[in-house]
């Protein structure tokens, strides 16, 4: 998209709100970034003044122009009472189902047939596939600044477990499944016990967790004297296998749920 023709302000709202535009999408080699779309976000921010909203019986104070969505029957999409809230200038698409309370801030995509569970938080412009499950309490970390840096993205198919954390960009491929208690950021120690290796992050870019992989949370020794002595170790994040017929079968989604 040229320079030219790059939506702003309200426009650039309801196109992010139709997926039209998105902060990140893939480009058939990797994923490509629009900071282009987050610089306009911050300015967003900055004109908005502060105004009052009336929801559920209660009143919020938030930006105006970034007021909480509003869906009827023909946006195909479930979202159940109990407190969770959409902001203005997410993408949420047909049939996916939003357990409350849960939150999907400003930016972020939510992809077709997606479930957000309670108490779950999808951060401004996180990028979230088809079909994924985000278990409940799960964090999925948002960034806005620095406008360069690419948002936390799990690709279609996966299932996140609950209480799971993701932040720093990391990049969950598709058909991940990420046991409960997993965090995963820029810096976690990821071993692949399958293929007998640590997974490598090249200087300055995001985590990267292999397709169909099984992560579960794990622990490694601390380095020192001290550390021995007492025992101690350190969190890292283990692949004791990849998705087979028996993860299938124990991640299936419940259609009747939907």
């Amino acid at each position: 998209m040229s320079p030219a023709d790059r939506p702003t302000g309200a426009e650039l709202l309801d196109a992010l709100e139709e997926g039209r535009v998105r902060v990140a999408e893939p480009d058939g080699e990797g994923w490509r970034v629009h900071a282009w779309v987050k610089e306009e976000i911050l300015a967003i921010f900055r004109a908005s003044p502060l105004a009052v909203f009336e929801a559920q019986g209660a009143s919020f104070v938030d930006k105006r122009e970034l007021a909480p969505r509003r869906f009827g029957l023909e946006d195909g999409v479930r979202l159940v009472p109990g407190g969770s809230a959409v902001r203005r200038g997410a993408h949420v698409a047909r049939g996916a189902v939003l357990m409350p309370p849960c939150y999907v801030n400003v930016g972020a995509w939510i992809g077709a047939g997606s479930m957000i569970d309670s108490h779950a938080l999808v951060g401004s412009c996180a990028q979230i596939g088809a079909r994924v499950h985000v278990s409940a309490g799960a964090q999925i970390g948002g960034v806005l600044e620095p406008v360069g840096e690419r948002p936390v993205i799990v690709e279609d198919d996966c299932l996140v477990g609950g209480n799971c954390g993701l932040y720093e960009g990391v990049l969950v491929r598709r058909g991940a499944v990420l046991a409960a208690g997993v965090v995963l950021t820029r810096s976690t120690r990821v071993f692949d016990l399958v293929h007998e290796r640590e997974l490598e992050t090249a200087p300055g870019e995001p985590l990267e967790i292999p397709a169909g992989a099984v992560v579960v949370p794990g622990a490694r020794a601390a380095r020192g004297d001290f550390a021995r002595e007492h025992g101690l170790s350190l969190g890292c994040a283990l692949i004791p296998k990849y998705r087979d017929d028996s993860t299938r079968r124990a991640t299936a989604r419940e259609e009747r749920l939907r």
